[in-house]
């Protein structure tokens, strides 16, 4: 079965990630809530200790929070930066309890793959991380018109959307903009109605007419182009 140019491919075993949070209850619960798909493999409290439990593991993702102690106050967009030099390695997934502009605009612009709020389910966290893993970038639906002001909207990225748009079917262009918000497969399909199979051919279709290659890119594209 050939998989559709969205799909990120799985990890051979279970996703090893570092889990930064200063709350010791919380991340005892989040530990203990991931399925097997994901596996801890360090912690850390606070901005420094979270840096050099990174850089000792170099795990494929870091289920970072935001709001951290230590280091020079940046909190979680902080200990992106400083971890710049693992980034092609290393992707980082923001957990956190806020949903304000200010924290998804800072920890994305640092270097975040992603950025979910803690009401997830576990199940739909564990998913996130297997996510990112692969090469996505995974965002709260909420949360979409954040990452429209991460991204910006710089002249030159810009294209003439009708044009674009004009390529695809009313039924892409909605899947498209679900898609882009950071909706699941399986969240898109309740939400129009439709099979998971057929989300799965409308972004390929999708990708392909606007000769994209991920869910990262065509919520750039989307972005950019102000149709979240």
């Amino acid at each position: 079965m050939t998989a559709t140019p969205d799909a990120p491919r799985p990890p051979a075993g279970p996703v090893p990630v570092v889990l930064v949070d200063d709350h010791h209850m919380f991340r005892t619960g989040v530990r203990a809530s991931l399925d097997g798909r994901v596996q801890v493999v360090g912690e850390a409290a606070d901005v420094d200790q979270a840096v050099a439990v990174v850089h000792e593991h170099r795990p494929p993702v870091v289920l970072l929070d935001v709001h951290l102690p230590g280091g020079n106050g940046g909190g979680g967009a902080e200990v992106v930066r400083r971890c710049a030099d693992l980034l092609g390695e290393t992707k980082f997934l923001a957990l956190s309890v806020s949903d304000a502009a200010e924290d998804v605009v800072a920890v994305i612009r640092a270097g975040a793959r992603g950025y979910v709020t803690k009401n997830i389910s576990a199940s739909d966290l564990s998913g996130a991380v297997v996510r990112v893993a692969g090469g996505d970038a995974v965002f709260s639906p909420r949360l979409a018109g954040f990452v429209l002001d991460a991204f910006g909207t710089a002249a030159g990225d810009v294209a003439v959307a009708d044009d674009e748009l004009d390529r695809l079917s009313k039924r892409e262009q909605e899947v498209m903009r679900l898609i882009a918000r950071g909706y699941s497969y399986r969240e898109v399909a309740s939400e129009l109605f439709i099979s998971i199979k057929t989300v799965e051919t409308h972004v390929s279709a999708v990708l392909r007419k606007l000769q994209l290659s991920s869910r990262y890119e065509l919520t750039r594209w989307a972005a950019a182009r102000r149709l979240l």
